[in-house]
């Protein structure tokens, strides 16, 4: 499945923070099928960065993949080191899920080199771990009264890239996604600014 999104010819992946937890990490804690079905599911430790094309899903120059959460994330050759805080994903006005951002580095822990590859994580908030009408969500909802507002699941969402100057790592960083649908109605107001040539 890595690498093949089985979308229809000029449909992209490009989902926002919230459309990725709403849509497709919520679904897989409630063990509801995604659909599509397009995001693997792999082990956070077992791959470098640069070893995810043809395993996770590609997207331009992002991979995206399911994974267990672990407190450790090291691979073969470093580790994801988090920075910054984490940031709240937000949906009809409810925080729903986190965004944790983490930055690989090379070598030993304490002696590593960092890398320009940056993987934002996504974890669920306790309450939402399925749709709110599938019977799943509702079986799962008094297990965690007890702990409102944290996260819930063991499973995670991650997007990886490799971050540049000109890259999307600040433009998802500053809060302004572009869904799919918001691209194409960019697009359409570009054309109130094309004049066509007079005969």
């Amino acid at each position: 499945m890595g690498g093949s999104t089985n979308l229809p010819p000029g449909f992209h992946f490009f989902p926002s923070d919230e459309e990725l937890v709403i849509h497709f990490l919520r679904r897989k804690a409630a063990l509801l099928p995604c659909r599509p079905d397009i995001v693997p599911t792999l082990p956070q430790n077992r791959y470098d960065p640069w070893e995810l094309n043809g395993k996770a899903l590609q997207a331009g120059n992002q991979w995206y993949f399911f994974s267990q959460a672990t407190q450790s994330r090291t691979s073969q050759n470093g580790c994801w080191n988090p920075i910054g805080a984490d940031e709240a994903v937000s949906s009809g006005g409810s925080h729903v899920g986190l965004k944790k951002t983490l930055v690989f580095s090379i070598g030993e822990p304490f002696q590593a080199t960092k890398t320009n590859w940056v993987m934002h994580e996504y974890h669920l908030l306790d309450g939402n771990g399925g749709t709110s009408s599938s019977g799943s969500s509702r079986k799962r909802s008094h297990k965690k009264k007890d702990h409102p507002d944290k996260e819930c699941s063991n499973w995670v969402v991650c997007r990886v890239f490799e971050s540049s100057y000109d890259s999307q790592v600040s433009f998802h960083e500053e809060d302004m996604e572009l869904s799919c649908l918001d691209e194409v109605f960019l697009s359409l107001d570009d054309y109130d600014e094309v004049s066509l040539p007079k005969n």
